[in-house]
């Protein structure tokens, strides 16, 4: 079972002005890696606090997967990616090129996310977008890969390649 911590960044969320339904729709959707959650919270776009909460949660709390949802865009609040890249030692641009290749099929949109995937100590953290139907639709491309991705973080010695 992994443990996974869901942040939504969002200032409006964040002072109760809005009701988060990304996160909610991440918590559905990782039942399947297995996956529990161990902690969830609304924080505002300012970046100190988003490298706090992701310093916490993979630090402290030592989440094997960290999913944020929102501040991804071009806005000038929008610095989810800028603090994530802050807190990471190694970028896994794999995730993120995949998401971006599959949501051009659906929206030209997609080429200006700056969503990013990284790694901080044993946990993976993955930017996604800040809407229920992005999160849908970035989350479910890179749910298959996530089990062996977050095994191999842990150390599982296996080969990945198969014959």
């Amino acid at each position: 079972m992994f443990k996974v911590a869901i942040l939504t960044i969002s200032d409006r969320g964040s002072k109760g002005e809005r009701e988060d339904s990304s996160g909610p729709l991440i918590q559905k959707m990782i039942k399947e890696l297995p996956a529990e959650v161990i902690h969830y919270e609304i924080i505002p776009d300012e970046k100190e606090k988003i490298v706090e909460a992701l310093k916490k949660t993979a630090d402290l709390l030592k989440a094997d997967l960290i999913l944020t949802t929102g501040g991804t865009g071009l806005s000038p609040r929008d610095v989810t990616p800028d603090a994530t890249l802050e807190v990471i030692e190694k970028e896994v641009p794999g995730f993120s090129e995949a998401m971006r290749a599959e949501s051009l099929k659906k929206t030209p949109h997609a080429m200006i996310s700056r969503a990013i995937t990284g790694i901080r100590g044993l946990s993976l953290i993955v930017n996604l977008p800040g809407s229920p139907k992005g999160v849908k639709e970035n989350l479910i491309v890179i749910l298959p890969a996530l089990p062996h991705a977050l095994s191999k973080l842990q150390g599982d010695p296996t080969e990945c390649a198969q014959g």
